[in-house]
């Protein structure tokens, strides 16, 4: 069943790939067995992240439209704040990007964070890598915009986009140790807005390599995405950045990080939390827990 899935999913099919996003989603018995049979891809994921408000949809929505000119196939995952009541996405519906949803060169699914504090789905990293086993040329995730925490996309992201606005100001100072550590590319949407250029003049002073440590200069790509201005200019430093191949020890990091979260669900699978309530009820007065947890 699972051979199937993943020869419908490669030539294509779409149906296919959304179950399967569900099954991965719902953790389904068996789901792994699908996640073993994936060949490794180096498909790029471009990663677009930053503040709430900066216009992280719509920047999304005009680069869809420029690598759809450009003949380009692409899938997109819309990393959305959950419902309290059924942990859905809130903005499951996608308003801004509902241009794309019949075309057949781009695939859009929305997700919820479920509680993850990284800005990110918890199986953010399955569902990317079987994307990545679709025909599609790029992987675009937009992230939910929580802040600082939100900093797995640049270990997950082959390059890493932070959108902000010119009335971000001093917030910059604040995002410093946060999203100004992340950036591959610096994008100031709604740059139409006053004091725009004083904003980008000063953002590329903070990226100066006098005050940054960086390798080489980080971009920083005026546009406005309502009007689809600046978005050409956007999807050639995403190429370039894509083409210099970096290393990216973040990625590194990540998948350490998930491993040893697998393994330690892994070994944890057999104990159960009703069994050693009851033991620690048993040992009453007499439970020490680190002699406990020793002896388990």
């Amino acid at each position: 069943m699972w051979q199937q899935y993943l020869q419908q999913i490669q030539q294509g099919d779409i149906k296919a790939l959304a179950r399967c996003i569900s099954l991965i989603e719902n953790e389904v018995a068996g789901y792994e067995q699908l996640l073993q049979l994936l060949p490794p891809s180096d498909k790029p994921i471009i990663g677009i992240t930053g503040p709430p408000g900066a216009g992280k949809s719509t920047l999304t929505d005009a680069l869809i439209g420029t690598l759809v000119e450009d003949n380009k196939k692409v899938g997109i995952l819309c990393i959305d704040p959950s419902s309290p009541f059924n942990l859905g996405a809130l903005l499951g519906d996608r308003i801004r990007m509902s241009d794309w949803y019949n075309n057949p060169n781009v695939f859009i699914r929305s997700l919820a964070t479920r509680g993850s504090l990284g800005g990110l789905h918890p199986k953010i990293i399955e569902i990317s890598d079987l994307m990545k086993a679709a025909p599609f040329d790029f992987i675009i995730i937009e992230t939910v915009g929580v802040g600082q925490s939100e900093i797995e996309i640049a270990g997950l992201a082959d390059v890493t986009i932070v959108v902000v606005v010119p009335e971000a100001g001093d917030e910059v100072q604040t995002m410093k140790a946060g999203l100004m550590e992340i950036a591959d590319i610096f994008v100031v949407n709604k740059s139409d807005r006053p004091d725009a250029d004083l904003f980008v003049r000063n953002l590329r002073l903070m990226l100066a390599p006098a005050f940054h440590k960086k390798d080489i200069p980080i971009p920083v790509i005026k546009t406005i995405a309502s009007q689809k201005q600046g978005i050409k200019e956007l999807y050639d430093e995403i190429i370039a950045h894509i083409n210099l191949h970096l290393f990216n020890e973040k990625k590194y990091w990540l998948l350490a990080e998930k491993t040893f979260f697998l393994i330690q669900q892994k070994r944890m699978k057999h104990i159960s939390k009703k069994e050693i309530k009851k033991l620690i009820e048993d040992a009453g007065k007499d439970f020490n827990l680190y002699q406990f947890i020793q002896d388990y």
